[in-house]
């Protein structure tokens, strides 16, 4: 099962218009009672980090470290967030987030959302 938090790599291709592409960490936020019995989970993908990226509300810096294991910079671009078919697009866990990083996920997307 993956977790809530945790770094993932994904095959986010074939893509249209706008959407996020490539193969990329994202950070999966669907909720682990979920994860645990669907096929899909719910992601966010990291992309470079600039000063124009960071000055989105949605959007949230992440600087490498051991618990990451990120090799730069990064910003989770929550406006792109969208459901992975977890046998077709996943490859591999590579870190997670910590524990306030997922909680400005989780204001992020209550924003997005109107939640």
């Amino acid at each position: 099962m993956l977790s809530k938090g945790t770094i993932i790599l994904v095959n986010l291709n074939p893509t249209k218009g706008s959407e996020t592409g490539k193969i990329r960490p994202c950070v999966v936020v669907s909720n682990n009672k979920l994860n645990k019995i669907l096929p899909i989970v719910q992601v966010t993908p990291l992309t470079n980090w600039s000063e124009k990226k960071s000055q989105i509300i949605t959007n949230i810096e992440v600087v490498p470290n051991s618990i990451n294991n990120l090799d730069k910079k990064s910003i989770i671009d929550c406006i792109q967030t969208r459901p992975i078919d977890i046998q077709r697009r996943y490859i591999k866990s590579i870190g997670s987030v910590s524990a306030e990083v997922t909680d400005e996920i989780d204001k992020s997307l209550k924003i997005i959302f109107d939640l």
